[in-house]
Parts: C-alpha cells; structure tokens; sequence
C-alpha cells in the first residue's frame, strides 16, 4: 500500500499551487466583495489544460484520472472557492456525460472547447421544487419537427448567464417518471433560453448563480444527448465522479482556514506567549489537522476507486459527507481561533466559513449522503 502521489501528480500539483496562489488568490477578496465572473483567471486555468482535467487528450482535455482531479481541484480550491466550484461544474457533468453517451459529432463539436475553456459548461437539473427529489423536475421538452420545443425554469445553475453550454434535463414522457427525462445541450444563444438574476448567497460570490429559464426553446434533435428517456440514469450514473469534486473543493477550503489559523496562532500573543501554547487553542489545531488528513484520505481513495473503474457509491458518499462537514468544522474553528478577527471582514476566515457551508449541500446534501451510504450498507449487508 502506497500512499505517495505518482512523481508526475506532485509535479503537476505544485505547478498548479504555484498558479493557483499566485494568480488566484490575490483576487479572491475583492471577487467576494465585487461579485463577478473571473474571466480572466479562468482563461488562464483552461491554457493550463484545469478547466478538461479528466477529458481525453483525443478531445483537448488532460486526459487524467479522478485522483489528479482530486488533487489539482483542492489546490484551486485554497486559493479561491468560486474558482473550484466553476472548474468543478464545467469539468463535471458537461465533458463527463458529452463524453460517455455523446456521438462522435457531439463529442468533437463540444468537448475540445470545454477541455480548453473557450466555452464554460453548466449542468441544469434542479428545479425551485426539484431539489433532492431530482426525477420530481417539471421542465417539459415536446417533440416537434426535427427536435423539441423547452418550457420550464431551473433554479442554482452555476455560471447561469456566464456560461456558454447548458446540459439540460427535461421531462420528454411526463408519465414516465424518472425513465421520461432526456438530456439536451443548448448553446447560450438559443432563443427562448433566458437568465435570472444573480442570487445573493452566503458565499462564493464570483460563482455566478442564477435561474435558467425556458421560453419554447427549440433545440435541434442533434443536441439530444443519448436516448430520449435515458437523461436521469446518465445524471446519476455520473454523480460520483462530480462528489469526488465537491470533497476536494471542501478540502481545500479547509486547508486555507487551517493554514490561516495556524499562522495567527503562532503570531498572536496572550499572557506574554503565543497562544498556540494554550490547550484550548492548541487542541482546536490539532483536531482541524486530523479531520482534513482523513477527509483527504477517504477523498483520494473514492478516487482511486474510481481510477481502477470500480464501484464506488459508498466510499464517494462518505468522502463528500466527512470533507464537506470537516470543512465547515475546520473554517468555524479557525474563526475561533482568530478570536474577534475571525469575525471582521479584514481577514479570510469569514470568507472561508461562508465558502464552505455551501459544500454540505450541492451535489447532494449530507442528509441524501447519509441515505446513499446506508443504503450501500444494506445492500451489503444482505448480499
């Protein structure tokens, strides 16, 4: 049993730290303060092969595996959350499911402008009442002369408006259920395909978040991507691919809130020494440390899991649940730590508990990793 990053993985790694705390990080504040999509940053990130990190090399991407996703998403993650949650949508569901069930005509029109971020991806599956109970989606496609017609409203689509993509899920058989929704890619520019505004969030400002909303939208069959019927079953079959994502962003914000801690520890003084020599503070570090180690080890080997082509719902599930959760632990320690600091704007603490909180509830709540991870219990335990 090896725990080492492969040699080429610890050099890639440290290029994109180098990048990432360079180019990002000097930006993250005031992109917290004035929201806006960071075009710029992202530009960079996809020269940088980030935004087709698990894309065949074939299509433009890296062509790596889930674990170098793992590792090089944490590190955009330290620098800025926003930047992780984008690279993680554009790199998720749009490139995974284009790539697994697309035609060779999709998969070369869309895929080499993904990998290379000239075109950023958005994944629209939940709905204002469709959230966990995602096959409950109400956005209707009706077959006309040679494609379909869209109506219907999807709600907390990162990089609504800002994207160039939309992977959208709709219901082509209402009385199907789950086996009556089909996936289409619309460009931007469809007609019919409009924005909401904005939402004012807790956190991770620069991730534009808004409302896709479908007007008799008219997408070509040709953009129909797989089967009609089969859109719910490659959404989900390509969930555990995008959770590993989720923990690795967490993990990131978390070491950042740790490092940041852990710094003022040494430099604040009370009663004439440093306060990390206090139990009450030094205890606190010592518990943030152990909670990222073992997020990141159930991370990286979900991952790894996932590299091999095995099964891996449950180690998935319980590495998004303990990262999301650890992170959201680790970031309420930190301000703690800094004491009134930790409160003010001034310093990044607050920025990274706000961040975080988001991780417990994207790409599935912990409540739904808890009902996912016992149901793989059972189903284990009755083989």
């Amino acid at each position: 049993m090896d725990f080492a990053l492969p040699d080429d993985l610890r050099t890639l790694q440290r290029a994109v730290r180098d990048f990432a705390q360079r180019e990002i990080a000097p930006v993250a504040t005031e992109l917290d303060r004035d929201p806006r999509f960071p075009r710029a940053t992202l530009r960079r990130m996809g020269e940088m092969g980030l935004l087709g990190i698990l894309t065949p090399e074939d299509y433009g991407g890296l062509g790596l595996g889930y674990l170098a996703y793992a590792v090089l998403l944490e590190e955009i993650a330290a620098a800025d959350a926003s930047h992780a949650t984008i690279a993680s949508v554009t790199n998720g569901m749009p490139q995974s499911l284009i790539l697994a069930h697309g035609s060779q005509a999709q998969r070369e029109r869309w895929l080499p402008r993904l990998a290379a971020g000239e075109a950023i991806g958005a994944f629209c599956l939940s709905e204002p009442h469709a959230g966990s109970d995602a096959a409950a989606l109400r956005t209707r496609a009706r077959r006309v002369e040679g494609g379909y017609r869209l109506d219907g409203s999807k709600a907390w689509i990162t990089s609504g408006g800002e994207a160039d993509l939309y992977l959208v899920l709709a219901k082509t058989d209402p009385e199907a259920g789950a086996r009556g929704i089909s996936a289409f890619v619309l460009e931007r520019d469809t007609p019919g395909l409009s924005f909401g505004a904005p939402e004012r969030k807790l956190g991770q400002h620069a991730a534009i978040t808004t409302s896709v909303d479908f007007d008799d939208a008219f997408v070509p069959e040709e953009q129909r991507l797989g089967e009609e019927g089969q859109g719910f079953v490659m959404a989900m079959s390509a969930l555990d691919g995008g959770r590993v994502g989720i923990a690795a962003q967490a993990l990131g914000i978390a070491r950042a809130a740790f490092a940041a801690a852990a710094r003022h520890a040494e430099e604040r003084e009370a009663f004439g020494r440093p306060i990390r020599e206090f139990q009450g503070v030094g205890f606190k570090l010592a518990d943030m440390a152990t909670r990222i180690e073992a997020a990141r080890l159930l991370t990286h080997r979900a991952a790894w899991l996932l590299d091999r082509g095995e099964r891996a719902t449950k180690e998935v599930s319980m590495a998004k649940l303990d990262a999301s959760e650890a992170a959201v632990f680790v970031c309420d320690a930190a301000v703690q730590v800094f004491g009134g600091y930790g409160y003010s704007a001034d310093y990044p603490v607050e920025r990274y508990l706000r961040d975080a909180r988001v991780t417990t509830l994207y790409e599935g709540t912990s409540e739904i990793q808890r009902v996912v991870i016992s149901r793989q219990i059972h189903r284990e335990t009755a083989r």
